[in-house]
Order: C-alpha cells, then sequence, then structure tokens
C-alpha cells in the first residue's frame, strides 16, 4: 500500500510539472510613444505587436532563439530572444537608449545588449570625419579594445549573444574604416584649394537651369541626399536652421537629389515627383536641384561620392574648402563657416 502511495505521489508531481514553453512572452510599458506599435522582426520573422494607449502591450512570439529587430517607429535596438523567456521592458521612447530596460526571464542578455548599445553610440560618436589615416588607426584601435574588454568583462551572458556581439563589433569596424578612410582619400585627390567638379544645369524645382557658375562669387555648401535616405532626412531640421542663421550672408545652401530610377520602382519620372513632393512637403529651401543620372552625375563622380548624405564645401573662386564638409548638425560647421565669412579688414 505505501509503494502505491508513492507511486501516486510522484505521478501526481509530473503531471503538475509546467511543460517548457514553446514561445516567448513579452510584455512593457512604453511612455512618450513614438507610434501606436511596435515592431519585431528578423530576416524571417516579423511580429507588430499593438500598444494600448498607456503604452502598456503584451503578446507571445514562437521563435528560433537569436537576436531579432525591434522598432518603435522612429528608433530601434537588439533584441535576444529564446522560447520560454518572459521578458518585461520599460522605455521612455524620447530617451530611447538611455531609459530601456528589461526584467524577467532574458533580462540578463538583453540589458548586456541595450548597455552595449549606449557604449557603443558613446564610442562611435567622435569627430572621425576630421582624422587622418594615422588619427583614425588610433581611435579604432581604442575603440574596439574598450569594446572587447566591455563584452568579455560580463558573466552570465549566453555565448551566442557574446559570440554574435564580437562578430558584429568586427563588422561595424571594418565599415567605418572604410568609410572614414575612403574620407581621407577623397580628400587627397581633392585637397583644399583645388579646383572643384562642377555641375551644370541640373534641373531645379523653381523650373529653372543651375549651374555651379551660377553661383560663383559665394561660397556653396552642397547637400547631396536622396529622399529614401534616413540619415539625410535626420540632417533637415540643422540645414534649415543653418540657411535661417546664415540668410544675407556670402554664402548659398545647395541640395542636390541623387534619386534615380533603380530606387523609385525603375523609373526616373517617379525618382523626380517623389524629389519635388519631398521638397514641397518638409518645405525645403535653399536651391533645390535634381542630379540628371543619380549616381552617376558628373558632381557626384568628381567627388567620388559612395554614399550618402554628403556635405561638400566650395569657395567663392570654384574651388574646394572641404570634399567632405562636416555635417549641418555637427558642432565643427558654424565655426568654420564664421571663420570663412567674417569680414576682411
Amino acid at each position: 500500500m505505501k509503494k502505491i502511495i508513492a507511486l501516486c505521489c510522484i505521478l501526481a508531481v509530473i503531471s503538475c510539472t509546467e511543460e517548457p514553453k514553446d514561445y516567448v512572452t513579452f510584455s512593457g510599458e512604453i511612455t512618450n510613444m513614438n507610434s501606436d506599435s511596435i515592431v519585431i522582426a528578423s530576416r524571417t520573422f516579423k511580429k507588430i505587436i499593438k500598444l494600448n494607449p498607456d503604452g502598456s502591450f503584451r503578446d507571445t512570439l514562437k521563435v528560433e532563439k537569436g537576436n531579432y529587430s525591434f522598432f518603435d517607429g522612429v528608433e530601434g535596438t537588439t533584441l535576444f530572444l529564446e522560447n520560454g523567456y518572459d521578458l518585461k521592458m520599460t522605455m521612455d521612447a524620447e530617451m530611447f537608449d538611455e531609459t530601456i530596460k528589461f526584467s524577467g526571464e532574458g533580462s540578463v542578455n538583453n540589458n548586456f545588449l541595450a548597455e552595449k548599445a549606449l557604449l557603443e553610440e558613446k564610442l562611435f560618436d567622435k569627430d572621425f570625419e576630421s582624422m587622418d589615416e594615422a588619427g583614425l588607426d588610433l581611435a579604432f584601435d581604442e575603440t574596439e579594445k574598450e569594446m572587447t574588454a566591455f563584452i568579455n568583462s560580463k558573466k552570465d551572458i549566453d555565448t551566442m549573444v557574446v559570440n554574435s556581439s564580437i562578430k558584429n563589433l568586427d563588422a561595424t569596424l571594418k565599415s567605418y574604416k572604410r568609410y572614414f578612410g575612403s574620407i581621407v582619400e577623397i580628400r587627397k585627390a581633392l585637397p583644399a584649394g583645388s579646383p572643384s567638379p562642377t555641375f551644370v544645369d541640373y534641373e531645379n524645382y523653381d523650373g529653372s537651369k543651375t549651374s555651379l557658375s551660377d553661383l560663383k562669387g559665394k561660397y556653396v555648401y552642397v547637400d547631396i541626399w536622396a529622399t529614401w535616405c534616413g540619415p539625410c532626412k535626420r540632417e533637415i531640421p540643422f540645414l534649415k536652421e543653418l540657411e535661417k542663421a546664415y540668410h544675407g550672408k556670402n554664402i548659398v545652401f545647395v541640395s542636390m537629389s541623387i534619386d534615380d530610377d533603380k530606387t523609385h520602382k525603375g523609373s526616373w519620372e517617379q525618382a523626380n515627383a517623389d524629389w519635388r513632393a519631398m521638397v514641397a512637403d518638409k518645405e525645403l529651401g535653399g536651391v533645390q536641384i535634381f542630379a540628371p543620372k543619380g549616381w552617376e552625375s558628373d558632381f557626384v563622380t568628381g567627388y567620388m561620392i559612395t554614399g550618402i548624405p554628403r556635405f561638400v564645401l566650395i569657395d567663392p573662386d570654384g574651388n574646394v574648402v572641404d570634399a567632405s564638409a562636416p555635417r549641418p548638425s555637427s558642432e565643427r560647421l558654424k565655426p568654420l563657416l564664421d571663420k570663412l565669412l567674417e569680414p576682411s579688414v
């Protein structure tokens, strides 16, 4: 009888034991929401989660273990998800990276990723564009050492998270080195004082044609951009502030769209229409022109532009001041312009 009772007790315990969850429970609360939903995605997975009016949410996700992108309509970050997690998130969308926190099962890995994103933002927010080759090498070596030390210092982190963090760091460093290394080469090829590549009779938004020679006698700050380029659009408010601050000064601000058929459903007409629509919608000022051959236009190839946004500064005689000038959002730009535009004694 005792054996039967013991066996029954064991069976009761087994029957009451929960099966491992084959899904993630993801919940949280977002203040100062950027949209009414969030998106969790990977190459093979996508889930849109609606937010309640108070910014709270709760949903389940059936996933393959690994990294996923999180997007709130404006900003994004990386999540690490595994079935069985019961992950809770809190965040103020106005201070996205600084406030995102996780609790519950899976929080250790995700808090690590949030902390890593903050450190990356700090370490990669340097004035790389003003550095020469030796300065870039030193800056990237220091960044790699600090990031690697941070990754290796953390305990209890899933091996997959550690390995992907090291792999992503390597890819990011290579990308930065390639991009800013190309700027060093561009400045060597087009040093300050050398004749600037030109543009001739590019279509102006107002219906006229504009050439660089038309602007002779003034400094020319050229913004090379496209309607599909997120970083380009983030510079628009800063560019508007510049135009207002330097109104009436001896400088003209030119925005050159390189929208083309490849990025607009195979149609140059559509590219031009989308450019015009955004100029109107964003109430863009300055001189708005359309590069006739997109990336293959003379001015674009002349400045060896392979990535945007890109900014060029030209002097009143049509010579290069900086083949890769500071962005409108850069703290270096206004002091540079003030020095160039100060009245001669």
